[in-house]
């Protein structure tokens, strides 16, 4: 028995990927985060009500505290840290943002990508919401100016890979989901660290201010 519709959830996380792209309070995108991996949190309790996987629920945990818990609490401190109230902005306007958007969702439905989003007959539709959020995921990192914007793009990828792979029924071994998970701490960690010398240096994190850098 499902907790909650997969279609509404995957809704749901789609949208969260839209408002990263449009958003301009650096709370909110990092709020906005933990929502985001709440609902792949969400998913695999669904997958553990239907399968009693003890090895589901968890990962579950694990993602619940790494990415729902601790990551938008470091992306959080780091923002009172440097008093950094707005994003940067993006090297195209919300108007045109939007269009690229709706243009990448519909080139998830190219025919292209149909024996890919056949991988599961049943879950087309679903799959095909999980790649259009993969892609504009994607355009979320070259589309933003600010480093901390390009590192949630690059969380929001993963986090749609994972929602794909889902969907598509390629399942993992629970070691290596945990050692994924393990990984993406540390890299957190580390991004964290580094967007503080940036800031320190360069007084900005938006990466245009890098152009003249220097051997």
């Amino acid at each position: 028995m499902m907790i909650i519709s997969e279609q509404l959830l995957l809704t749901l996380f789609f949208a969260t990927i839209v408002y990263f792209h449009v958003a301009k309070k650096n709370y909110g995108v990092a709020i906005t985060y933990g929502i985001q991996s709440f609902i792949v949190v969400l998913l695999l309790l669904n997958s553990f009500m239907e399968t009693n996987s003890v090895s589901l629920l968890l990962i579950a945990f694990i993602v619940l505290i790494v990415k729902v818990i601790l990551t938008p609490l470091f992306i959080i401190q780091l923002i009172k840290k440097h008093e950094l109230k707005f994003l940067v902005s993006s090297y195209t306007n919300t108007p045109i943002t939007l269009i690229v958007v709706a243009m990448l969702t519909a080139v998830a439905h190219l025919n292209i990508f149909k024996s890919l989003v056949n991988i599961v007959p049943g879950n087309q539709s679903l799959l095909l919401l999980a790649l259009s959020s993969l892609l504009i995921s994607l355009f979320l990192i070259v589309n933003r100016k600010g480093a901390s914007s390009q590192i949630i793009g690059i969380l929001s990828l993963e986090n749609s890979i994972v929602v794909f792979a889902f969907f598509a029924g390629l399942e993992q071994a629970t070691a290596l989901q945990i050692g994924i998970i393990f990984d993406l701490s540390v890299w957190i960690i580390t991004a964290t660290v580094f967007m503080s010398m940036i800031y320190r240096h360069f007084g900005s994190l938006d990466v245009t201010e890098m152009k003249n850098l220097k051997d």
